[in-house]
């Protein structure tokens, strides 16, 4: 056979494989969506929906999970999935960080540290194993055709919505303001900082890698993909005027439809404060982690259809279904209570210079040991 007749048989296998019922769907919603935002003029919008469909892409495509990584850290202490997340945020600081603090149009990611959020991003660390997948996780699998993510998605939203009818008793627990490293430091102090504060946290995690003789350096192409995150998160940021999030979009969602069916929640304390009360009463087109949300969902749907038949996998057992959603309400509720996800609160709190980022992630991870032990009960393994 010759170089050109293998060539085309490549090729041809390669276009036989694309899914494109799905493939042109993704596509098509896409397009649909920025149209309407560019009608109503709103180019920002557009750009959310371009940032996360990018972002969709990516993580389907580099194979990015923090759920995995988390998994694989604390089991077997492999250090590369947690170095890959932390140059996420390393790449997204490096704007983050100064033009929040010097510009009154940008906000970061900050919160309150208190028992609020510790709860929070426990329970959410619990979830997240179970569910096998995070805020950002359990989009993009579900966007690439899992129909055990679609369960643990809308259990997700179900959780998210309880999630917001108790925060506000949960930070009637106390706590104290915001830390965030730029107040101190001015903005390029605080970008040290922050840093310098990642830079730590990778040397620890190496060092637990070494010591437990596994591997350290994430493989080329999670460093790809984590680098290509980093700068869609800045983009994110440029549009949408603050950091990356994914849930509250999520918390928008239950809300809405609890309306349709007839549970109002818009006299609940949470949705009488400005931002969810105007997110409840307008366009999911006017809220921007909406937007990036539907541009991730049909990203991955994109990117999944264009290597393979969309969604052909057969379904898991009973019991794995029964973790997706638990695990889904689990993160649902604790993504409010701890202000977001891995996304939210700790990408975007740490690329902020805001300690709560930090202090989510220790959290976060002791959820994820209880999670790790419960997950042969529902047939999962532990690694």
């Amino acid at each position: 056979m010759t170089t050109a007749m293998m060539t085309d048989t490549r090729a041809g296998a390669a276009l036989a494989g694309i899914d494109w019922l799905f493939l042109g769907a993704g596509l098509a919603a896409t397009a649909i969506l920025m149209a309407l935002v560019l009608l109503d003029g709103q180019p920002a919008s557009a750009a959310l929906i371009l940032g996360g469909f990018g972002l969709g892409v990516v993580f389907l495509k580099a194979e990015f999970s923090f759920t995995a990584a988390w998994r694989r850290f604390l089991v077997r202490g492999e250090a590369g999935g947690l170095l890959g997340g932390l140059l996420i945020i390393a790449v997204a600081a490096v704007v983050i960080v100064p033009v929040a603090a010097i510009f009154p149009n940008f906000g970061g990611a900050i919160a309150p540290l208190g028992p609020s959020l510790v709860i929070g991003a426990f329970v959410f660390g619990i979830g997240m194993q179970l569910a096998n997948g995070c805020g950002s996780g359990t989009l993009y699998t579900a966007g690439g055709g899992s129909g055990r993510m679609l369960i643990a998605l809308a259990c997700f939203i179900i959780g998210s919505v309880v999630g917001s009818l108790h925060l506000p008793a949960a930070l009637a627990l106390g706590g104290i303001d915001p830390v965030i490293a730029s107040k101190y430091f001015g903005p390029w102090g605080g970008l040290a900082v922050t840093l310098a504060s990642l830079a730590l946290a990778a040397v620890l995690i190496i060092a637990v890698a070494r010591w437990q003789g596994a591997s350290v350096w994430p493989r080329r192409g999670l460093v790809i993909g984590g680098a290509l995150i980093g700068l869609l998160t800045i983009a994110v940021f440029v549009a949408g005027g603050h950091p990356w999030s994914v849930t509250f979009g999520f918390t928008v969602w239950g809300a809405k439809l609890a309306s349709l069916i007839g549970f109002d929640v818009s006299s609940a304390p949470f949705w009488q404060w400005a931002g969810p009360k105007r997110a409840l009463a307008d366009s999911v087109l006017s809220d921007t982690s909406s937007l990036t949300d539907f541009g991730m969902i049909f990203g991955a749907m994109t990117a999944a259809a264009a290597s393979r038949p969309f969604a052909r996998a057969s379904w898991p057992p009973l019991k794995s279904l029964a973790a997706a959603a638990i695990g889904g309400l689990l993160m649902g509720w604790g993504a409010r209570l701890g202000f977001g996800c891995n996304i939210g609160a700790f990408v975007g709190g740490v690329a902020s210079g805001s300690l709560h980022g930090w202090v989510w992630f220790g959290a976060a991870l002791g959820g994820c040991l209880v999670g790790i032990r419960l997950r042969p009960a529902f047939g999962l393994s532990k690694d």
